[in-house]
Order: structure tokens, then C-alpha cells, then sequence
């Protein structure tokens, strides 16, 4: 099992800063996420160190961490469902929906979504980004691996300049703090990791052309490997006051050239859909961060 990282907590309830050397993230999913869904369709396994998401025709499950992080970097390693898929949705995301309708209309969100399909066809991973409430930001690759023979590491790097989104250490996308251009950047909100596996035959494989096969049920994900290395909000507190320490090796991260260049040959290589490149859907103009 990979190392874990170490969470730095920080009280912001009270603008004081503790560090908790030597904590763990990671090493038990007992300790770090709650199911919250699914009627026992999702399970902790191996004393912790596994989660299994499952779905059937009548219900599909998920979790989220007991923690809410504001920026830092989120790694999950995950097996797809194999075989046929088309119709589901596997899920990995940071979200501030509370539930609270009041908020859910301005939350921020930063989504993995995978999205099943027929056998022997690509997986499509999806990421977008919610910012004060806003997404349409798609941007979608065809995975160049079997993301359902072994488990592979998807990673949020997330701070006040940046939100990267990395696959096995290869960053895919890099979305800039562009608040200068008037482009809502996600760093007021605390958010909770989440993870689900839901149906979503209408959309999710072929524009909903391809149904889910329910003869296939149950569909299962497996977890493992959670690692966080973050500011942990207590209380849920609305602010980020205080959480600027230069101690974080991911506060002032951005992509160097090298990264850069493997990044843009990902792009070229297996991005399959941009909203950047859509002009049609946006007849007043492409958003300003494109």
C-alpha cells in the first residue's frame, strides 16, 4: 500500500494553525469516509483498506469523506467496472453541496467522472468544473489504458492558482485561477470527496443511445489508497483565512515545462470533446477562460 500523507489540520474556526505530524490519510477508509447511500450496496472491506461501490436496477451507492478540505491534493486509486458498462456512472469529485438548497445554487464542484460503456469499447473519463454554481466546463478523454484490470491512481491538486487533474501522475488538465478575467475560481468553499456509481443511461454512453443492460448487475467499482495531503476545515467554516502556509508542497505547485508537454500530448492524443472548441454551444462567445 502507498505511503500515506499527512494531513495538516487547520482550525479555522479559531484562525489558528495546527499541524498533525505524522497523521494519516489514507491507511483506513474506516477512519476517513462514511457511506452514505445504497442500502449496503456499498462496503468497507480488508479492515478498511477497500471500498466496493455497487449497483443493481434498483439502487446504486457512494461515500463521501468525513473531512471538508479547502485546497491541497486528493489522490484515489480506482478499478472500473469491467466488462459491459454502458449507462453507469463511476464517480470521484470535491463538492460544497451541503444539501442546503440555499447553497446548492453557488456551490463549487470538481469532478472525475467515468462513464461506462459497451464491451470493448474506450471508457470516457469526463472532468468538468462547478464554480458559484456554473459548470458546462466538459472537457472528456478516452482513456489509453483497460481502467478495469487494475487499479489506477486519479489525483485532484487544488489550490489558489490552480486545479489540476492528474491520471497516474500525467497531468490531463490544468484549470487557472483566471478571477482577473471575471472566471469564478472555487477557494471560499470547503468541499468533501465524494464517490458514487449511479445510472445514467439517458446520457452517459453514446449521448444515451447504449441502455444499461441490467442482466450485468451488479455493476461494481473498487476504492483504494486515499491519500490526502490538505487543509482540513473544522466546522465547515466558510472561509480560508489562515490557509496560506508555505509548509503545503502543493500551495504554490503549477505545471513546469516537462509537465506541461506531457499534459498537451494527452490533449492531442485522447481528448475526445472541449468546451473551449464548442463554439456552437455558446452563440455570445466562448466562456472567457477558454
Amino acid at each position: 500500500m502507498a505511503s500515506s500523507a499527512l494531513i495538516r489540520i487547520l482550525y479555522l474556526a479559531t484562525c489558528s494553525v495546527v499541524l498533525a505530524v505524522g497523521a494519516s490519510a489514507g491507511g483506513n477508509f474506516y477512519e476517513d469516509v462514511d457511506i452514505t447511500w445504497g442500502d449496503g450496496r456499498g462496503q468497507i472491506l480488508r479492515h478498511g483498506r477497500l471500498i466496493t461501490l455497487s449497483l443493481d436496477k434498483y439502487s446504486g451507492s457512494g461515500f463521501q469523506s468525513k473531512n471538508y478540505y479547502l485546497f491541497g491534493r486528493m489522490d484515489m486509486q480506482i478499478r472500473l467496472i469491467s466488462g459491459d458498462s454502458a449507462g453507469t456512472v463511476t464517480t470521484y469529485y470535491l463538492s460544497s453541496d451541503t444539501q442546503n438548497p440555499e447553497q446548492t445554487s453557488t456551490h463549487d464542484e470538481v469532478d472525475f467522472e467515468f462513464l461506462g460503456n459497451a464491451s470493448g469499447s474506450p471508457y470516457t473519463l469526463q472532468t468538468n468544473i462547478y464554480t458559484q454554481g456554473k459548470g458546462n466546463r466538459e472537457m472528456q478523454f478516452e482513456l489509453w489504458f483497460d481502467p478495469t484490470k487494475h487499479f489506477h491512481t486519479y489525483s485532484i491538486l487544488w489550490n489558489p492558482k490552480h486545479i489540476i487533474f492528474l491520471v497516474d501522475g500525467t497531468p490531463i488538465r490544468d484549470f487557472r485561477n483566471m478571477e482577473s478575467k471575471g472566471v469564478a475560481f472555487p477557494n471560499q468553499k470547503p468541499m468533501r470527496i465524494y464517490s458514487t456509481l449511479w445510472d445514467a443511461e439517458d446520457w452517459a454512453t453514446q449521448g444515451g443511445r447504449v441502455k444499461t443492460d441490467w442482466s450485468k448487475a451488479p455493476f461494481v467499482a473498487s476504492y483504494r489508497n486515499f491519500t490526502v495531503d490538505a487543509c482540513v476545515v473544522v466546522d465547515d467554516a466558510e472561509s480560508h483565512s489562515g490557509c496560506n502556509s508555505s509548509n503545503f508542497g502543493w500551495w504554490n505547485q503549477e505545471l513546469d515545462a516537462e509537465s506541461w508537454r506531457k499534459m498537451r500530448r494527452v490533449q492531442r492524443g485522447h481528448m475526445i470533446y472541449n468546451y473551449c472548441d464548442d463554439a456552437s454551444r455558446f452563440p455570445q462567445g466562448l466562456p472567457p477562460e477558454c
